[in-house]
């Protein structure tokens, strides 16, 4: 019960950040990673104040190098334990949340991790590329997209 009510009061201050966005409509930087497992599955995280299934990400400091960046929000978001590569794929321009954003997105390959209770994450789980969720955000469809054209 209790762990709802903090997902709940995590949900209230985005929609609340959401809000400044709109108004200030801030320039940030970010990162998306494309964590895949030993066995080849991607693994995604369900974020308590968001719908869909998602890449693990987030926002980038002004000097925080963006393969660190990437490291840390896995190991916030999923677990990450190790890894054996990071690739990048590409940047991007995107429009978070009214927010104006440049992201970069990273294949991270043979994650190992170990998730742990967070308020901002309320499930993560790795999925076989073949057998993907129906409920991925569209952010994620996106993503995948362009890691395919990247990669092609």
């Amino acid at each position: 019960m209790l762990g709802r009510i903090l997902h709940l009061g995590v949900y209230a201050f985005q929609t609340l950040r959401r809000g400044v966005w709109f108004l200030s409509r801030p320039r940030t930087q970010g990162v998306h990673a494309i964590p895949l497992t030993p066995e080849g599955k991607l693994v995604l995280v369900k974020l308590s104040y968001a719908k869909g299934w998602r890449l693990p990400g987030g926002g980038r400091k002004a000097d925080e190098d963006p393969v660190a960046a990437i490291l840390r929000e896995l190991r916030e978001e999923i677990g990450l334990t190790a890894y054996e590569a990071i690739e990048p794929v590409c940047e991007f321009e995107h429009r978070p949340d009214f927010r104006r954003g440049q992201a970069t997105l990273f294949i991270v390959r043979d994650v190992e991790y170990q998730p742990r209770w967070s308020l901002e994450v309320k499930d993560v789980e790795a999925f076989d590329l073949s057998a993907l969720p129906t409920d991925l955000a569209a952010i994620t469809h996106k993503l995948l997209d362009l890691a395919r054209l990247g990669r092609s």
